[in-house]
């Protein structure tokens, strides 16, 4: 079952780039419960896949690396930064769909981070641990959350700006 899980019933053997797949199915996923379930049963859904994340990775991950095939972390990852513009949105009371440059900006976002690796993201991925493989992605999926409400922070100020 550990297994089942790390690999996302089968998603991580998609080639090429098995956490970009992962990432963008994930996306739409992530999108289909906020417009269903709101940003609570988002919330709900990003704590119990990243809780089973860490236990299925704790007993899957043999050899302390990060195996292409492991996406649970991708996700996690990519679950946890579409929150933040989905809380954005529901303490604005949105009841549509998110719009379109916002799933864009997470993925974007979030790829971008997972794969440059950049400051703290880049220090857990050198820990090499099996709790390592699912704390990576989310602080890249905390980093890129926070990258896209700046984005609609500039974007905003921008449109408020043009006559």
């Amino acid at each position: 079952m550990s297994r089942m899980i790390t690999t996302v019933f089968g998603l991580g053997h998609l080639r090429p780039a098995p956490g970009t797949w992962a990432s963008l199915v994930t996306i739409l996923a992530g999108l289909l419960v906020w417009r269903v379930l709101g940003f609570p049963g988002l919330a709900l859904l990003t704590a119990a896949v990243t809780a089973a994340g860490f236990i299925a990775c704790a007993e899957d991950v043999i050899h302390d690396d990060d195996p292409p095939e492991v996406v649970i972390d991708e996700v996690a990852g990519q679950l946890l930064t579409l929150l933040f513009p989905a809380f954005a949105f529901w303490l604005q009371d949105w009841g549509g769909w998110l719009p379109w440059p916002v799933p864009v900006a997470c993925f974007a976002l979030f790829r971008l981070f997972d794969i440059w690796k950049p400051g703290p993201v880049g220090w857990v991925d050198r820990r090499n641990t099996p709790s390592a493989v699912m704390l990576d992605d989310l602080v890249a999926g905390v980093l890129a959350g926070f990258g896209v409400l700046v984005l609609g922070a500039v974007w905003h100020a921008v449109l408020m700006l043009t006559p």
